[in-house]
């Protein structure tokens, strides 16, 4: 399966997407390049799914993969409750437009539940 790099190693692209994905399950909705948007909503899929499961060993999971206990508590307590009757898509891209310097395609990712 073929991935974005986005000019970075693997350790620096990975702290990326996981502090993308943190942002995004404490705020709801952030605004990013459609690139990363389209990198970082099979992770985010991932995490509510783990939390609709509810286990303890999906919340260790969660809590390896995300930045913030209170993301991760909330994640488990609010949003995975929320989502328990629907089948995946849970998030939505919005385009925005391009981006004013380097006219790169700007996004909306959302929480759709």
């Amino acid at each position: 399966m073929a991935y974005q790099k986005f000019n970075r190693k693997s350790g620096p692209r990975k702290a990326l997407l996981r502090s993308q994905v943190t942002a995004l399950l404490q705020a709801g909705r952030i605004e990013t390049t459609a690139a990363k948007a389209k990198a970082i909503q099979p992770l985010t899929e991932k995490m509510i799914t783990l939390a609709k499961k509810g286990g303890l060993h999906e919340r260790r999971q969660a809590l390896a993969f995300l930045y913030d206990e209170t993301v991760v508590k909330d994640l488990f307590e609010k949003i995975g409750p929320r989502c328990e009757v629907r089948e995946g898509g849970y998030t939505r891209i919005i385009p925005k437009g391009p981006r004013r310097g380097d006219s790169a395609p700007m996004v909306i990712i959302e929480l759709v539940v």
